[in-house]
């Protein structure tokens, strides 16, 4: 039986042959093809302003200097995401906050966040866990009411929605990464969605170098900036991805209906939110009952099926580098919780249904037959 990973992007053979066309071009890095994507995405976005990055990790990261964020002040987040979301707060100096998570969702417990404010306190980075959105609504009202920016980690949910708008076209910056195994993918990558357009001179500084040309050839660095260009050879595969990126995600909500349909209820996992009408549904993540097998075991039991299982995200905060800082278990215990208990099945829209039945069926046969 072949070998089922847990994701896999979907390139079509006319992205593969404009790719080609690239290389043949001789213009490989940032052009006219980054040009084109970018207003590509901002078409997406409902015509607001983006710039494209090699990552999404640098738009973060940019985000938060172009906010003006810096040492001495304090960004609340949430310890329930890939690692990137606490390192950008400190790359540039400032103090992340930790703010416990919905046990439900996995997203940041929105009645906690007024507590954790300070005076100190300039803004909120919200994750969307697996591409379900954090209630924009609620974030937005606490942010206006505290006089605080709002960064949103969206990198999980491109093409995700709220109240029917897309995330990404309404908000304050809104940061997306196309890395591999994310909804739509230029190989490595990201954009940020910037709320003003007086932000674009300050945001291409940051891209690149802290660059500025003048048309008699000089130039001038006025600010330090970083090499977080995106070169037209990603920007190519994301041209054809972001024509598919929503279906793509039908595709992901069927295989997830097929999941919840054939996943047996009894064995004492712990299942995502059917949310399917907001979600990108960018993973299927899945909480193992500990008391009957560890994850350890239980991935490679699946490997052993030939089918391959992630781990997102450990909880950052029991990280060695932010255990230095003074965090320790119990400090959040929600998201303590998932982070020991959760595993990533596969999903990705090359799949078929009968795949979902064969990984259903071995997450039962695998726990059913252990005895912990």
């Amino acid at each position: 039986m072949s070998y089922l990973p847990f994701t896999r992007p979907t390139l079509d053979e006319a992205t593969i042959q404009g790719v080609t066309e690239v290389l043949h071009s001789g213009w490989l890095s940032s052009g006219p093809k980054a040009k084109e994507f970018e207003a590509a995405l901002s078409a997406y976005f409902g015509g607001r302003s983006v710039r494209a990055f090699n990552s999404g990790t640098a738009t973060l990261e940019v985000a938060l200097q172009l906010c003006g964020i810096g040492p001495g002040d304090e960004v609340i987040t949430t310890p329930m995401s890939w690692v990137a979301t606490a390192n950008v707060i400190l790359h540039v100096g400032a103090t992340p906050v930790f703010v416990d998570v919905d046990p439900l969702t996995g997203n940041i417990d929105l009645d906690r966040i007024e507590a954790a404010i300070t005076p100190r306190t300039k803004a909120i980075i919200p994750v969307d866990l697996a591409g379900l959105p954090v209630d924009r609504d609620r974030l937005y009202a606490i942010a206006k009411k505290q006089g605080l920016r709002v960064i949103e980690d969206a990198a999980q949910s491109m093409g995700a929605t709220w109240q029917g708008k897309k995330i990404g076209s309404f908000g304050d910056l809104i940061s997306f990464s196309f890395h591999a195994n994310k909804n739509m993918t230029t190989g490595e990558g990201g954009c940020l969605v910037l709320s003003d357009e007086a932000q674009i001179p300050l945001a291409e500084k940051l891209r690149l170098q802290g660059v500025e040309r003048f048309p008699d050839g000089t130039m001038d660095v006025d600010v330090a900036g970083g090499k977080y260009n995106l070169t037209d050879i990603a920007a190519r595969i994301g041209l054809g991805q972001l024509k598919q990126v929503d279906g793509f995600n039908r595709r992901r909500r069927e295989l997830v209906k097929h999941y919840f349909t054939c996943f047996d209820r009894s064995l004492g996992c712990g299942l995502p939110q059917e949310n399917f009408t907001d979600s990108n549904w960018h993973m299927f993540q899945i909480l193992l009952p500990l008391d009957r097998i560890s994850r350890g075991e239980f991935i490679e039991q699946m490997k052993q099926r030939e089918i391959g299982v992630g781990v997102h995200y450990p909880s950052i905060h029991l990280f060695t580098l932010f255990r230095r800082m003074g965090f320790k278990e119990g400090d959040f215990p929600n998201a303590e919780k998932i982070g020991r208990e959760t595993v990533t099945l596969p999903l990705f829209p090359a799949m078929e249904l009968a795949d979902v039945e064969r990984v259903c069926t071995a997450v039962k046969e695998i726990i059913e037959a252990s005895r912990k």
